[in-house]
């Protein structure tokens, strides 16, 4: 029998998104789906990567940038909303086309608020059911809800009791019946390796504040006499050598698959953005972290401060990052993983009609 064609659309918003569907793309190649990717930018490049035997398109890109100015991030996005909606739109009919030119079955969209089609089953994944934004909250989650409500079902990345991962973000006062909760998503798996390294950095998220962030870890660490691994978290080929060489401290742009998984096993610390995808493979390998939100994005502040009062782990404005704050960690629990195993064959069902 012919496979079923499901396209998997994501968001290039750093590559949290392109992430945490690579073990969802693993579930429909496990059920005897053929996936089709769909992304932009470095998303893309990243699921290529994973999936080199797979086809792949390109979307629309929404070209989001963050204000140099981190207050004024919101308002930047506020003022582009007029171009975000022609991309939508784009979306829109660049979707059309695909259904037409791969006989497509059905749509998975991670985010993408344009991917779907009238006459497929769609799908929107999203751990944010309530957009934080300060002051505005109301009004930018009535706005995605609004949109989430286009699709079939919403799934969330996360379990739907009160011990879970993503707080308010992803839990209403009342779930609506077409949110059904698809348990925390990671790509790794938890294996007992020897360490070697105490630090593993992992940078990622949108310029210009990966580069900002990249300058202070670099500052701090450069004589740091513990064996780091700093991984940049760019997709570029040329490997960047620092001047007054370090022995101790690794740098890398990225690493893929079996390799990130082994070196994130094999060190004991790891410093990395309160991304949502992050927070999920943390838990899942059951490590020690000290986190460092994007200035300027509610979400992964709150995150952040959820997970320190919780006695997860620690965090720090990015401007206010030491080497020394990582003696905080003594204080913390460190992440467990909850042991969630996810029922694909359940959630893909929808593809099924049945």
């Amino acid at each position: 029998m012919k496979k079923k064609r499901i396209l998997v659309a994501v968001l290039n918003w750093g590559l949290g998104h392109a992430a945490r569907c690579i073990p969802l793309i693993n579930g429909l190649i496990a059920k005897g789906y053929e996936p089709i990717l769909a992304s932009d930018g470095a998303a893309l490049a990243l699921l290529k990567k994973e999936f080199p035997d797979l086809l792949a398109e390109e979307l629309p890109s929404y070209n989001i940038e963050y204000s140099k100015s981190p207050n004024l991030l919101k308002w930047k996005l506020f003022l582009e909303s007029p171009r975000i909606m022609q991309v939508i739109k784009a979306e829109k009919k660049h979707t059309k086309l695909l259904v037409e030119k791969y006989n497509l079955n059905g749509i998975i969209s991670d985010n993408r608020l344009g991917v779907r089609y009238k006459h497929l089953k769609n799908v929107f994944i999203t751990h944010q059911l309530n957009v934080l934004s300060g002051n505005t909250t109301w009004l930018s989650s009535k706005l995605h809800q609004k949109y989430i409500r286009k699709f079939d079902e919403c799934w969330v990345p996360d379990l739907p009791a009160s011990k879970n991962l993503s707080g308010v973000l992803g839990h209403m006062k009342k779930t609506p019946e077409d949110v059904k909760y698809m348990g925390p998503l990671s790509r790794f798996s938890k294996k007992d390796l020897p360490q070697k390294y105490k630090v593993i950095i992992i940078l990622s998220g949108p310029e210009p504040q990966r580069s900002y962030l990249e300058r202070i870890l670099l500052r701090e660490f450069k004589d740091t006499s513990e064996k780091t691994l700093f991984l940049r978290g760019v997709l570029e080929e040329n490997e960047l050598i620092l001047e007054g060489e370090n022995p101790n401290l690794i740098i890398r742009n990225y690493l893929f698959g079996e390799e990130l998984e082994a070196a994130l096993n094999s060190s004991e610390i790891v410093v990395c953005r309160s991304g949502y995808t992050s927070i999920m493979d943390l838990s899942k390998l059951e490590k020690e972290a000290f986190l460092i939100p994007t200035p300027g994005q509610f979400e992964q502040k709150y995150l952040a401060e959820r997970l320190d009062k919780l006695g997860i782990a620690p965090y720090c404005s990015q401007d206010e990052f030491k080497i020394t704050e990582l003696k905080r960690l003594k204080g913390f629990s460190g992440f467990r993983d909850f042991g969630f195993v996810t029922d694909f064959r359940s959630l893909f069902a929808l593809f099924e009609g049945k």
